[in-house]
């Protein structure tokens, strides 16, 4: 896709997350299963349920777009969850495999943060109310999932991993 105008721009980040949303909901389930926290696990399971929510909401962001979903490939989570999948063969103590997943899934919520929040941006920009209040929804609900990750990190998992 040709990216000549903002509203290209938006769309083109809004394939972006689309993807890299579909992606997480793929791989969420593996990481779960390999974590050796209950509430890592648990905290992981909400927010593939979140996750889902995002991607029917991105749905009707494309509608308000005047365009049919679709994701564009995207290196960057495709790069994370590479790094994940290395780590779980490679790492054979459960407790620092799960410390490195839990920091793997932080990169994730980072990484749509930071999307999220320029999208949200940007819909203001061109005035797209409605798409501006669902990806403000979404963005709020990936920095509840990253705070509880680092409350789980810094309370238990970090510390059994040392």
């Amino acid at each position: 896709m040709a990216v000549q105008t903002m509203k290209d721009l938006f769309l083109h980040g809004i394939q972006d997350v689309y993807y890299a949303e579909k992606r997480i909901v793929e791989t969420i389930p593996k990481i779960a299963k390999a974590v050796d926290s209950k509430k890592l696990s648990e905290a992981l399971e909400h927010h593939l349920e979140e996750t889902r929510g995002q991607i029917k909401r991105l749905e009707k962001v494309f509608e308000n777009c005047g365009e049919k979903a679709k994701g564009v490939e995207c290196p960057a989570i495709d790069g994370i969850i590479k790094e994940s999948d290395e780590i779980i063969k490679e790492t054979k103590d459960k407790q620092v495999l799960t410390a490195a997943l839990l920091a793997g899934a932080q990169a994730v919520e980072h990484y749509e943060i930071s999307r999220y929040g320029t999208l949200c941006e940007w819909a203001k920009l061109l005035d797209d109310d409605d798409s501006y209040k669902l990806l403000s929804e979404t963005l709020a609900e990936e920095k509840a999932a990253d705070k509880k990750l680092t409350d789980i990190a810094q309370k238990d998992v970090n510390r059994k991993a040392a």
